[in-house]
Parts: structure tokens; C-alpha cells; sequence
């Protein structure tokens, strides 16, 4: 049975994606900061890599500070990115010092490698980074995972959109007030979400265990794209309300979280070409087949 090691295992993504992998009869243990008696998972603790990583074949890398939960002081971007790094670091350093089994090192990383901003082009893995803070830090994250390459331990990293899940994240905040009949599009409304929906997401890191020839960045996004209108829009369709607001200006979300308003007042397209390519398959290729599974009509 192949063992695969998941930090930042208690998330939305890591709790589906384990619950997937034990369904196709993979071993899954979690690396987590502190153990719970309630985790499902066999959890061991940062300090004890030397325990749990011996036997293990796949390192999935989800364990960082929420990106948009607190204002982005100068400690709180300290934080987001060394929760990333420095944990991605004591696993290299651990398979540099031990005898391992680690056969592939996959990684999450964020679209906003391509920085926080809204143009024509629709971006690629081989495009150049951005110049903000969020495309920095996706550098630098990124950087870590490198590094597993010098032991010849393949690596993956999954550069992820906007996750549509019921349980937590973006469309939650972007569903409530349109269930309560005060949603809006946002801003001009013509930046682009670029979206993928959880279970998606879940089976694109299994692909990624499974397919030995991925290697490298992939933007897990859904090839359809859509504007912050047309998005906002559609939610309200499937939840059966009416969009009577106009949109919500600029100026109150930057009062309202600072900087951190850039990530839904800005937006680009991005391509999901590479990952098709490899011979993953989307589920939920369109978001309004995305929206009827997570939001059934009744």
C-alpha cells in the first residue's frame, strides 16, 4: 500500500483529498502543527519527521497561513510565507540526512504567482512571475520546493485558483449575501475569477501522484473562464435569487481590507492547457455544472 504524508491536513482541501486517497486504497498519514484526538488520520507532530516520513512515498504539501484571514501587516506576510517555506525546508532537510522512500514532493502554490492584476493575456506556466507581495511569496514557496530535485525526488507544484467548496473559502463569502438578497458583483465586475471546484482539485493532486511524467508547475484552474459579473451572476441563478444591487465600489473593500482588496478588484485568465495536456480530466469543466453539484436545486 502506497503511504503519502499530507501537511495542512485539517483544511477543506486536505480532509477531501484524504478521504479520496484512502478510497483508492493509499495509507494516508497528516503533519500537522498540534494532534487532535478528533483527526481521522493518523497525525504526527513537526518534530517527529523522523518517526513518520521513513516508509512514506508522496509528500502533499497544503500547510500555510490563510492568505486573506488578517490584514497584511509586515508580521503577518513574514508568517504566510515562512508557514510554507520553513515546513517545506525541515522535510528536504529530513530526505537530505535520512534514508527515504520519497518518490515525489506536490505542492500547492497560488495563481498569484502571476501577480495580482487584471489584462488581456491569459497566463501560462512558462510566463514570468509578478511583482507583488503574493506573486513574491509564490516565488519564494515555490524555490522550496525546488530544492527536492537536487535529491532526485520529482516535484510538483499545483498552482491553484479560486477553490469552489460549501465547506469554507471564496464562494461561501460570495454566496451568503446573494442568499440573503444583497449580493453584487464587485468592482468594475470585469476581472476574472479563475475558479476550480474542490473535487477537481482533489483528483488533479492524485493525477499528480499517479502520472510520473508531471513534473513542474501546473495551474490548476478550470478552462472556463469567467468575470467577476459573470460569476457572481451565476451563483445567484443556481441559489434562485435576483441581483438588484449595483456592484460594490472599489473604495469600500479597500477600506474595508486594505491590500488585500487587490485580490477580488483584480484578475486574469488563466489556462488550464498544460494540466489537459497530461491527460487529466475535468469533472466540472464549466462553472455552472461546478455550481448544480455543490448547490443542487431542490
Amino acid at each position: 500500500m502506497k503511504k503519502v504524508a499530507i501537511t495542512g491536513g485539517t483544511g477543506v482541501i486536505g480532509e477531501k483529498l484524504s478521504a479520496l486517497l484512502i478510497k483508492k486504497g493509499y495509507e494516508v498519514i497528516w503533519i500537522s502543527r498540534s494532534k487532535n484526538a478528533q483527526n481521522p488520520y493518523p497525525t504526527f507532530l513537526w518534530t517527529e519527521l523522523n518517526t513518520c516520513l521513513k516508509d512514506v512515498e508522496y509528500v502533499i504539501h497544503l500547510a500555510g497561513a490563510g492568505i486573506v484571514d488578517k490584514a497584511w501587516t509586515d508580521e503577518r506576510k513574514k508568517t504566510i510565507l515562512s508557514s510554507r517555506t520553513d515546513t517545506a525546508q525541515q522535510i528536504f532537510e529530513y530526505c537530505k540526512k535520512e534514508n527515504h522512500q520519497l518518490k515525489a514532493f506536490i505542492s500547492s502554490s497560488a495563481i498569484g504567482y502571476y501577480g495580482i492584476i487584471t489584462s488581456d493575456k491569459i497566463y501560462e506556466e512558462d510566463d514570468a512571475p509578478g511583482n507583488d507581495f503574493l506573486a513574491d511569496t509564490c516565488v519564494q514557496w515555490e524555490a522550496s520546493v525546488d530544492q527536492f530535485e537536487t535529491l532526485d525526488i520529482r516535484t510538483v507544484k499545483i498552482r491553484t485558483g479560486i477553490v469552489l467548496s460549501t465547506d469554507g473559502g471564496a464562494l461561501v463569502e460570495i454566496a451568503k449575501p446573494i442568499k440573503n438578497n444583497f449580493g453584487a458583483a464587485i468592482g468594475s465586475g470585469k476581472q476574472f475569477i479563475a475558479w476550480i471546484h474542490v473535487k477537481d482539485l482533489c483528483n488533479m493532486y492524485i493525477h499528480a501522484i499517479e502520472n510520473e511524467n508531471m513534473h513542474g508547475a501546473f495551474n490548476a484552474v478550470a478552462p472556463e473562464h469567467k468575470s467577476n459579473q459573470e460569476f457572481t451572476k451565476a451563483v445567484a441563478l443556481q441559489l434562485k435569487k435576483i441581483l438588484w444591487l449595483p456592484n460594490v465600489p472599489a473604495f469600500v473593500l479597500k477600506l474595508m481590507l486594505g491590500k488585500r482588496a487587490q485580490l477580488v478588484l483584480e484578475g486574469s485568465r488563466v489556462s488550464a492547457s498544460k494540466i489537459l495536456k497530461s491527460g487529466f480530466q475535468f469533472n466540472y469543466p464549466k462553472l455552472n455544472e461546478a455550481l448544480q453539484e455543490l448547490y443542487p436545486k431542490k
